[in-house]
């Protein structure tokens, strides 16, 4: 079964950096497209980034130029850099796997917090 387990969080004060990485694993897939969504409490998940299997990259306005979404395709693992962090940035982070068998999967979550 296929199962994506996300990494990097936690409490990063505003302006600073926070690497989040998604590694994929179990059965067998070709990988679609990669995505990073958050979920800010009582709100609800929006999307952040997304990678196609080409390379195509897509970003929400509010992480433009502060972001950056990669993937490593041998080692199926997705990364979102995340730069100058705001204290609204604050939200629980989602890693997305779309497959061309048809998957859609996620994973577990991981809390990203920025305060001073």
């Amino acid at each position: 079964q296929v199962q994506l387990v996300e990494s990097g969080g936690g409490l990063v004060r505003p302006g600073g950096s926070l690497r989040l990485s998604c590694a994929a694993s179990g059965g067998f897939f070709n990988v679609r497209s990669w995505g990073w969504y958050r979920q800010h409490p009582g709100k609800q998940r929006e999307m952040v980034a997304t990678i196609t299997w080409g390379g195509v990259v897509s970003y929400d306005d509010s992480v433009k130029g502060r972001f950056t979404i990669s993937r490593d395709s041998p080692m199926k693992m997705s990364f979102l850099e995340m730069n100058s962090l705001k204290p609204e940035d604050t939200a629980v982070y989602y890693c997305n796997m779309r497959t061309n068998q048809g998957g859609d999967y996620w994973g577990q979550g991981v809390q990203v917090t920025v305060s001073s």
